[in-house]
């Protein structure tokens, strides 16, 4: 009976030890991943304190939209397709829209998108929206529902990191 009792406790033990090793490790990946995140959001609240644009003109002529715009943070942008232009305007008939303009690669955006003009000076990183740098974005509205005559409206525009610059402008 002796020998039984000392194998059963044994046995105890080492399950006692294996389910606290199983636990600790699970634990320490835990913290790990939570580090991890933490490491990213704080580079991500970097990124967006570093980051500030400024509409510095708008001109329509109720179809196009040109819009001036500088970057005034120190962060590049480059990554246009995530850009989000949001225009809030009162149409001829006098109804408020609301409207999300996607971004179009090339010269001459279609209806209801958004385009690069040019970048100036662009001469570090060609095509990118460096710090100091201005861009010139045309927005294509639809001809058929286009801005009133003499209503106010306003455009806001977000980076891909969520930070965003607006301005009113005259139809």
């Amino acid at each position: 009976m002796g020998f039984g009792s000392i194998i059963a406790a044994m046995v105890s033990v080492a399950t006692i030890l294996l389910a606290s090793y199983i636990c600790s490790k699970g634990g320490f990946y835990m913290a790990e991943g939570l580090t991890n995140s933490i490491v990213e959001m704080q580079e991500n609240k970097n990124e967006v304190l570093k980051t500030e644009l400024k509409v510095t003109g708008v001109t329509t002529d109720k179809i196009d939209v040109l819009v001036s715009l500088q970057n005034t943070g120190s962060t590049k942008i480059e990554d246009f397709i995530h850009m989000d232009v949001i225009i809030t305007y009162q149409n001829e008939s006098g109804v408020m829209k609301t409207v999300w303009i996607p971004y179009k690669e090339g010269k001459t955006p279609s209806e209801n998108m958004w385009t690069k003009k040019s970048i100036v000076p662009d001469l570090i990183n060609p095509g990118v929206l460096d710090p100091g740098e201005g861009m010139e974005l045309q927005v294509r509205m639809d001809a058929s529902d286009s801005l009133g005559n003499s209503s106010v409206n306003w455009i806001l525009i977000a980076a891909p990191n969520g930070v965003k610059t607006s301005r009113y402008f005259m139809g």
